[in-house]
């Protein structure tokens, strides 16, 4: 594989879990309990690619003789989709962009896409859509890839649709289930509020760039046409929009990726879309869907750099959603919900990171991605294999000790749950460090935790050096901005605290979880009948990959640095304003320490009211008061656009179905009744008599005789 070129590789990751999908569309109800096969081989040969596309990108980033700065990517072009000729000549390409930021994100793509595949052989053993769903499996991987690859904004939008509309079939997969179909109608309507961010901030791309491409172009008569994302526009300072406009497609960005990775105030589709099968909640939860929108605003850094407000939002957006979600948290009683809910706000980390506009930043928050794509798959697959062996119950209030009953499943799902927690050494350590460390360094610029600072300081007047857009010029003018009321110190001071609260709640849920799960006395509900037992090898084995990836990944690239260095190579982290905030990498004792004690308090909180104890008795909840109920009912979120949006929708439309069933068609059905009053006229006249029929004949000749002798008179 290591002769196929990067161009035929990149093209083939995506393309293989297609084909694999087209195969088990034609073939899979002829393959019977073997309809997987299609679907896990062209993943795992798609896994293959990545994997070589990865290790031949690290290289060219090697060769930068310690810049790890400069930018590394290519670019193929498949064919031209649309070229429409004007004053603003409108082009599409069908391009795929390999950079550091695409080759890491079609690694984890298809590495946690192979290994939910494998575990769903067991855990959907003789489903009645069994072909369907592999055939979905293999679609996802595929459209997220081409998400991820694609090189132009239009091609994004595309394939940010396909991912909905998959993760729309996966959500609602049980289609007869009536909670399933309302769940995966929920998740469509609310991600319709994102896209249309999206669509409408694509437009404005095009209005304010004169282009939709990532990359540069070479017109036909040797000029170089600047992409948005391109080496010519990245190189130059006042190369992005600031101001009004620059603000507008910013925050439309962001609304685009909030929709897509649940972010306040459009979360409120995930938790409900747990209705679908386990195996498609781990796919959608960490690898796919949700981290569409941490793609988008990392790929789209320059613009939003340009833009400090709209930046500020992303990270206001981020640690409020983390906050807000580990809260109700604490009080979910689904094992599945209580998981869903760490995703967004464990998403919200991620935010919060992007927001920072710093190189660390951006940096930390595709590790922290990284790595919670690892013990999320596990726990989301750990919370399967629970469901797989209690009969179909979830509810944590039903079952307990189930570590004797299923020792892997425990054991693998307390290592995942101390890399959710941020316990050292496990993988959510060390990437939930560099959050907040980036949290930090905005918060107190001035503090001298490390040397490191005084680069950062140094990088300070670069990174606010931004392009503002002039009304009155039509123009881009380059200012010296000061940092406004909320891209300020005080703002990153009260975020870093929110992050810092947040890690010790998720602390407390996880374990809290975990508690109630395996400790305690053993526990099994009906449903589970007198076979409860530990999960087949085919589920358990991507549980012990997934464990020993949460255990030590984290560990191995903080330590090496590899993968910051890595990611700093891609083009749009090579902007000037991004790299002018770049610090040299160290461990933050400090921040470590607090984020240790954040979680260890949190565990010790868990313990307290759940360890060892029945998990249908008395509750931590119990010492909460009105906040349970608060907590419980998600902040009456539902409730308030049930109320603000629902019920007024509800209403519009009864008033216009009595509209058109009274006015229009009753207006329908009078016009429809003036053909028929002349027809009751003229029936009057066929009355079926003949000597009547003869009289009007003999009358009409009379009329007609008497006509003429008056005409000839006259």
């Amino acid at each position: 594989m290591q002769d196929i070129s990067p161009a035929t590789l990149l093209v083939l990751v995506p393309l293989l879990p297609l084909v694999g999908a087209i195969i088990t569309v034609a073939f899979g109800r002829r393959l019977g309990s073997r309809a997987h096969l299609p679907a896990v081989i062209s993943i795992a040969a798609a896994l293959a690619c990545a994997v070589v596309l990865l290790s031949g990108t690290a290289r060219l980033v090697g060769d930068g003789h310690g810049s790890p700065a400069r930018p590394v990517e290519m670019i193929t072009t498949l064919w031209q989709w649309a070229t429409v000729e004007g004053t603003q000549p409108f082009s599409i390409p069908v391009a795929l962009r390999l950079d550091p930021l695409t080759a890491t994100m079609l690694t984890i793509i298809t590495s946690v896409g192979l290994l939910v595949a494998i575990y769903s052989i067991g855990y959907m053993h003789g489903d009645p859509g069994y072909p369907r769903f592999f055939a979905l499996v293999a679609t996802f991987v595929f459209s997220m890839a081409m998400l991820v690859a694609a090189s132009n904004f239009l091609l994004v939008y595309v394939f940010w649709e396909a991912v909905g509309a998959c993760s729309y079939l996966l959500i609602g997969f049980w289609f007869r289930k009536p909670e399933a179909a309302k769940a995966a109608k929920k998740a469509f309507l609310v991600n319709r509020v994102g896209d249309f961010g999206l669509a409408v901030a694509t437009f404005l791309l095009w209005m304010t760039y004169g282009t939709l491409n990532f990359h540069d172009t070479l017109s036909a008569d040797g000029v170089i046409m600047p992409g948005i994302l391109g080496q010519t526009r990245l190189a130059d300072a006042s190369g992005y929009v600031g101001g009004l406009v620059g603000t507008a497609i910013c925050l439309l960005l962001l609304l685009a990726a909030c929709g897509k990775s649940a972010q306040l105030p459009l979360h409120v589709w995930l938790p409900d879309a747990m209705e679908g099968p386990t195996p498609a909640s781990s796919l959608i939860h960490a690898a796919t869907m949700v981290t569409a929108g941490i793609y988008l605003i990392a790929r789209s850094c320059p613009l939003f750099v340009a833009c400090p407000d709209a930046l500020t939002m992303v990270s206001i957006v981020g640690a409020t959603t983390a906050l807000v979600a580990g809260l109700i948290g604490t009080v979910q009683n689904d094992l599945k919900r209580v998981l869903a809910y760490s995703t967004i706000s464990q998403l919200g980390y991620m935010f919060a990171s992007l927001g920072t506009g710093t190189l660390l930043g951006f940096t930390a928050a595709i590790f922290h991605l990284l790595t919670h794509a690892f013990f999320k798959a596990l726990l989301f697959m750990g919370a399967g294999s629970v469901m797989h062996s209690m009969g179909g119950v979830i509810d944590m209030r039903r079952f307990g000790g189930l570590r004797r009953i299923m020792p892997i499943t425990a054991a693998t799902f307390l290592v995942g749950s101390l890399a959710l927690a941020g316990v050292a050494p496990f993988a959510g350590f060390f990437s939930k460090d560099e959050i907040l460390a980036s949290l930090n360094s905005r918060g107190w610029p001035d503090a001298h935790h490390d040397d490191h600072h005084a680069t950062a300081r140094k990088g300070d007047a670069a990174h606010f050096q931004l392009a503002a857009w002039s009304p009155d010029a039509g123009q881009q003018e380059n200012e010296l901005r000061p940092l406004s009321r909320l891209d300020s110190p005080a703002t990153f001071r009260t975020l870093f605290w929110m992050a810092l609260f947040t890690a010790g709640l998720t602390a407390f849920y996880t374990f809290r979880a975990v508690f109630m799960t395996f400790t305690g006395p053993t526990r099994v509900p009906e449903e589970a009948g007198h076979h409860a037992h530990e999960s087949p090898p085919v589920m358990t084995v991507p549980l012990i990959i997934l464990a020993i990836a949460s255990a030590v990944s984290g560990w191995l690239l903080f330590s090496t640095h590899a993968l910051a260095d890595f990611l700093a190579a891609t083009p749009s982290f090579t902007a000037p304003a991004v790299v002018a905030t770049a610090v040299k990498p160290v461990f933050h004792w400090d921040l470590a320490l607090q984020g240790t004690l954040a979680a260890a308090i949190g565990i010790a909180l868990a313990a307290y009211g759940h360890l060892g104890r029945r998990s249908d008795g008395p509750q931590m909840e119990r010492f909460l008061g009105p906040l349970e109920t608060l907590f419980a009912r998600k902040f009456f979120l539902d409730e308030i656009y049930s109320a603000l949006v629902v019920k007024p929708l509800e209403a519009l439309a009864l008033v216009a179905a009595v509209f058109d069933r009274r006015v229009i068609d009753g207006l329908v059905d009078r016009v429809a009744m003036i053909p028929l009053a002349l027809a009751a006229v003229v029936r009057q006249f066929q009355s079926g008599l003949l000597q009547r029929y003869a009289l009007a004949g003999v009358v009409g000749v009379l009329a007609i005789v008497v006509a003429l002798a008056w005409q000839l008179r006259g």
